[in-house]
C-alpha cells in the first residue's frame, strides 16, 4: 500500500497546488470533494492519498480490483446490506486523519462512504465514475467511464 501519511503522524502530506486544483465541489455536503479517476490514480501513486475500494466482495471477485487499494465493504452482497463493521474496518486499515479516495462501481455509494469517513475524522474524497462508470445506451457499464474504461491498472482474481 502507498501510504499518504508519515509513520509519526496520521496527518496527510500537504497537497501541491496542482492537485488541489483537481478537486471539484462535492455533489452533496459532508466530504472533501470529488476527483476524477485519473487524478485519484495520480494521488495514489504520489502517496498523497490511500484508495479505499468500498464495493462488495462479490464485485472485487467477479469484476476486478485496483492494485494497492484497501478493500472495505460499504454494503455487502447479496441484498446490498450495509456493513455494520465499516467504521471499525476502515479505522483498522488506515490511521484516522488520513486522506482517502473512496471508490465504488459508479461514484454513487462512494459519496455516502466519503461522508461517513469524514464524520470519522478522515479527509475523504469521492472518485467520480467509480470502477465501472455509468450505464451506456445499451445498459452496459465500462463503456463510457470509470477506472477500467480509462485504462488505469486493475486485476481480476
Amino acid at each position: 500500500m502507498t501510504e499518504a501519511t508519515t509513520p509519526e503522524s496520521a496527518a496527510p502530506r500537504q497537497l501541491p497546488a496542482h492537485a488541489q486544483a483537481q478537486v471539484r465541489p462535492g455533489a452533496q455536503p459532508g466530504y472533501a470533494g470529488d476527483i476524477t479517476v485519473q487524478a485519484a490514480y495520480a494521488w495514489q501513486q504520489a502517496g498523497w492519498a490511500v484508495l479505499v475500494d468500498i464495493r462488495s466482495a462479490a464485485e472485487w471477485t467477479f469484476v476486478g480490483q485496483v492494485p494497492q487499494a484497501i478493500a472495505v465493504e460499504w454494503k455487502s452482497w447479496p441484498g446490498m446490506v450495509p456493513n455494520p463493521e465499516f467504521d471499525a474496518q476502515l479505522q483498522a486499515a488506515v490511521p484516522v486523519g488520513a486522506r482517502l479516495l473512496m471508490l465504488c462501481r459508479s461514484g454513487v455509494r462512494s459519496i455516502a462512504a466519503a461522508q461517513r469517513a469524514t464524520a470519522l475524522g478522515f479527509e475523504a474524497y469521492n472518485i467520480l465514475e467509480g470502477f465501472e462508470g455509468d450505464l451506456d445506451a445499451q445498459g452496459h457499464r465500462g463503456k463510457t467511464g470509470g477506472w477500467r474504461h480509462h485504462g488505469l491498472p486493475w486485476r481480476q482474481t
